[in-house]
């Protein structure tokens, strides 16, 4: 406080004038940080008419900062001659309105290549209909990483540190990072071996080991798997990488089978006509591909004739495929009961051997 009181008692009327104008500096810029921005954005984005699209702008906050600082900077830069500042102060200034404005200026970058921003949907439009939506997401991703490495870089050289004594750091502390990082990085470019396979994408339903579910992100590390009992499963893409996927999204057909043991003493003309009824039924189901039906006599057990009836149905969808199968197991049996036909099960005649009676 008497460091403050002296400080004050030592400032002539106009060092105070100075003051006042420098904090006039701060306040002007803060006030009208908006409205320049806005200009500013406005000259780029001519055919935009919206003023609530343009604040919306990833640039927007950005340049607010942005001239926040400038007026500070510009108010500690006039008062340098009244007030006597030392390099040193000066100096401090400085670097701290370039690190801000850099680190501004990389968020506005890097949120101008975000699933929100106008710019996304413009290089989207742009890019060829044959790239997906979760490698062009990827691409993004990649993109504001290198930005916020470069104003890393911008940032280290501004305060002042040796980047080739960072880097001779780094090689020494190389060995326990790769070490460290192993798992890390096999999941890093296991995720990029992903997105240029593509044996998936966003939104399909896959199966990979024991999990099963629709795919809702994929990142640099590892793919996010919504499983039918709605639990979020995160499985690391050196997994994915390894392991056999199934990709049921990409069925074109799915298969009808089965198999139905009839009764041995069952007449062939019986079987015959049956076998001939469903292959009819089948024909006429709209689902069903016609050169896919096999209706034939399959097999002789002990316990009846085996029927095999398989066909292929382009109801994908699960529960369409099931209504699908339902249907055709209703006429199936339907047809069965119309023919009189029974179906055999497995049985055993167990004799008891009676020692009183001789038997």
């Amino acid at each position: 406080m008497e460091q403050i009181t002296i400080f004050i008692e030592t400032i002539t009327t106009v060092q105070a004038i100075d003051i006042l104008i420098a904090i006039g500096i701060i306040l002007f810029f803060r006030i009208f940080s908006s409205s320049f921005s806005y200009i500013i954005i406005r000259m780029f984005k001519i055919k935009e008419n919206k003023s609530k699209r343009i604040r919306e702008s990833a640039f927007y906050n950005p340049l607010k900062i942005f001239f926040v600082i400038l007026g500070f900077y510009l108010g500690i830069v006039f008062l340098k001659a009244p007030l006597n500042l030392t390099d040193d102060i000066m100096f401090v200034a400085y670097k701290a309105f370039i690190i801000i404005s850099t680190i501004a200026f990389a968020k506005g970058l890097a949120t101008s290549f975000t699933p929100k921003s106008s710019l996304y949907e413009k290089i989207k439009e742009k890019t060829s209909k044959n790239v997906e939506d979760s490698m062009f997401d990827f691409i993004l991703k990649l993109i504001r990483v290198l930005i916020y490495i470069i104003a890393g870089f911008i940032v280290i050289t501004a305060l002042g540190i040796n980047l080739n004594g960072l880097v001779a750091g780094l090689g020494i502390g190389g060995v326990i990072l790769t070490l460290a990082a192993q798992d890390t990085a096999k999941n890093l470019f296991a995720g990029l071996v992903v997105f240029l396979d593509k044996p998936f994408v966003v939104g399909d339903w896959i199966q990979v080991d024991k999990f099963e579910g629709t795919v809702e992100d994929i990142t640099f590390r590892s793919t996010r798997v919504r499983t039918f009992e709605n639990s979020l499963v995160n499985i690391p893409n050196a997994i994915i990488s390894n392991a056999s996927i199934i990709n049921w999204s990409k069925m074109e057909k799915r298969r009808y089978r089965t198999n139905l043991c009839i009764e041995l003493d069952t007449p062939l003309e019986k079987l015959e006509k049956f076998k001939q009824r469903v292959e009819d039924m089948l024909q006429t189901r709209e689902a069903i591909y016609d050169d896919s039906i096999v209706v034939k006599f399959d097999n002789i057990t002990d316990n009846g004739l085996n029927v095999l009836i398989c066909s292929y149905t382009h109801s994908v969808d699960y529960n369409s495929y099931l209504a699908e199968k339902e249907d055709i197991n209703y006429k199936i049996m339907k047809i069965l009961q119309e023919e009189k036909i029974g179906l055999a099960y497995d049985t055993k005649t167990v004799y008891v051997k009676n020692e009183k009676m001789g038997i």
